[in-house]
């Protein structure tokens, strides 16, 4: 889908804008706000009453709730949120957080309306951990350049680089190491998995517990749903989160920490050694570890990110209070 079928997507439909902020709970903890944005969807269709279940899909059908419905009878008074400017380069993400993915989202009836919904919901959180990451190596970055200068770091530098050390597993002084390991991931590859992993938001680990990424868990401390395909003899659950900024985050350092996706983190160096933009879908290829899948596996991501030219949001811009500066 290009840039402009994008924007005519909103054009096309009845221009009823959407309250998300208000209708999908609480922020996530960090202190982000739900802001509000306009959606151009037609209301979700009626739920069957005899839905047969996938089976992976919701384990129940409960019809849209007031709140969700009236994400499509409020009037916004924000700024419209139209993907077809924002992969053209001409506006930026909004700096939404939405805590869970919307309960009627598999029954939206028009298939591009459901993708550009999930998008919308999934792009500005991952702009935000993208930000926080980029934060963090910023100040590697000048910590770096402060022991090159013979400065003796304040204790509170020492006890951050220590927790960075330990949670990437290289010694304390290897800010190198760190930088590697520390950094984001390309919207275009986050979302495209995001797809594919949940099935484009409507499945039950997406519904019921934020899963948008998939993750195993073999860890009791952690919240995870059993699969009801799980074969007897595994004990994995897919890890649930309490909203889906921490699925999203918590899937940037997986793809940081995991030896399985040390090609990942390789060619992702190499990019920033050459001065290059990160790139999503060349990144995709070192994925094949990701899932059972392999290789079809990942045709399957470049497929999403090429069929919905999700290419061009690797160079978005997220929302600031300040002047907008480039993401990637």
């Amino acid at each position: 889908m290009t840039p402009l079928h994008w924007s005519s997507l909103g054009a096309a439909t009845a221009m009823v804008a959407v309250v998300i902020g208000a209708a999908l709970k609480q922020p996530v903890s960090d202190g982000a706000f739900a802001a509000r944005a306009s959606f151009a969807f037609a209301a979700p269709a009626a739920v069957p009453e005899n839905r047969t279940a996938r089976t992976q899909s919701p384990t129940s059908a409960p019809s849209p709730t007031p709140e969700e419905l009236a994400l499509f009878e409020t009037v916004s008074n924000g700024p419209d949120y139209d993907l077809g400017p924002i992969l053209s380069g001409d506006a930026a993400v909004p700096r939404l957080t939405i805590s869970r993915i919307p309960g009627f989202l598999p029954y939206v009836r028009e298939t591009a309306e459901r993708k550009a919904l999930f998008f919308k919901t999934l792009l500005p959180l991952v702009m935000q951990a993208n930000e926080n990451i980029t934060r963090d190596r910023d100040r590697l970055h000048r910590l770096a350049q402060r022991k090159r200068d013979g400065e003796r770091l304040p204790a509170v530098d020492r006890l951050w680089l220590a927790v960075m050390a330990d949670r990437y597993d290289v010694a304390r002084d290897d800010i190198a190491g760190m930088l590697k390991r520390h950094d984001v991931v390309p919207p275009s590859l986050a979302l495209a998995q995001a797809a594919t992993e949940s099935g484009w938001g409507t499945s039950r680990f997406a519904l019921e517990g934020n899963a948008v990424f998939g993750q195993w868990t073999f860890t009791d401390s952690h919240d995870g749903i059993v699969p009801q395909d799980r074969q007897d003899g595994q004990s994995h659950r897919i890890r649930a989160f309490d909203s889906l900024y921490d699925s999203v985050y918590s899937y940037v350092i997986n793809l940081n920490t995991h030896q399985a996706y040390r090609e990942f983190r390789d060619m992702r160096a190499d990019m920033r050694r050459h001065g290059m933009r990160l790139d999503g879908l060349r990144l995709a290829d070192t994925l094949h570890r990701y899932s059972e899948r392999g290789a079809d596996y990942v045709l399957d991501i470049q497929n999403i990110i090429q069929t919905n030219d999700l290419e061009q949001l690797d160079g978005a811009r997220l929302s600031d209070a300040g002047p907008l500066r480039p993401y990637i």
